[in-house]
């Protein structure tokens, strides 16, 4: 059934209107987004093939220009308009974390951390730099790729933490895997940190590791005693 035959209830944009922008769902909210649909399948219909192409959002919001144009229905407007939506809701949720009174606990940046590399199919490791009172600075990824102690360079690391002036750093990494069980590389890693940190005054304070919606703290875990 196309959008304009049915009720004006029903419709995506007069439900907004109506009730509101959170009272749509995941599909209506896509449908939105992708305005119109195809002359053989309805926009809501073309929304329901984009959310059965990935097993969550966080997928798709890591999804490649190229993988959403192979959906039929989307060409490069529309995979670019998904690709912004979804890059401004990272953006967002970074500003209210920043805003935060200070960073108290993994649990809250991990959130973030999980929207923001969870779902990415290559390893990035980024740094929050933080100021003395646990306040986010900035965030910077520095290495993408397989991490091993070879290609994850602390020099580089603190290089950055003293352009930008902090005080303390919090290092998280992502498992494409899904599974953020920590491995022998991450402690190895974090040991190099916690090291060269101690050396340059500039404490790592915990290492995050998310896959999917899961995190693993490295500090609560208790892997990063006192060298």
């Amino acid at each position: 059934m196309k959008v304009k035959e049915m009720q004006l209830h029903q419709r995506p944009r007069e439900k907004a209107l109506m009730h509101g922008i959170e009272a749509l769902s995941n599909r209506e909210l896509i449908a939105l987004l992708l305005r119109n649909g195809t002359r053989s399948q309805s926009v809501l219909e073309l929304a329901d093939e984009v959310l059965n192409r990935y097993s969550s959002l966080g997928s798709l919001g890591q999804a490649s220009l190229t993988e959403l144009m192979e959906i039929d229905g989307i060409k490069q407007a529309k995979a670019i308009e998904l690709q912004a939506a979804f890059a401004l809701g990272k953006r967002i949720a970074f500003d209210v974390l920043k805003e935060s009174e200070a960073i108290s606990s993994p649990q809250k940046l991990s959130e973030w951390l999980m929207q923001q590399i969870g779902f990415q199919q290559q390893e990035h490791f980024l740094v929050v730099f933080l100021n003395q009172r646990n306040q986010i600075l900035a965030y910077k990824t520095l290495f993408v790729g397989t991490l091993t102690s070879a290609n994850v360079h602390p020099r580089e690391i603190f290089k950055e933490a003293m352009r930008i002036g902090c005080a303390k750093i919090i290092c998280a990494h992502n498992h494409p895997s899904g599974n953020p069980q920590v491995s022998d590389a991450d402690i190895t890693i974090t040991q190099q940190i916690m090291e060269c940190g101690q050396l340059v005054s500039i404490p790592l304070l915990d290492h995050i590791v998310v896959g999917g919606n899961r995190y693993v703290s490295l500090r609560e875990e208790g892997y990063m005693r006192e060298i």
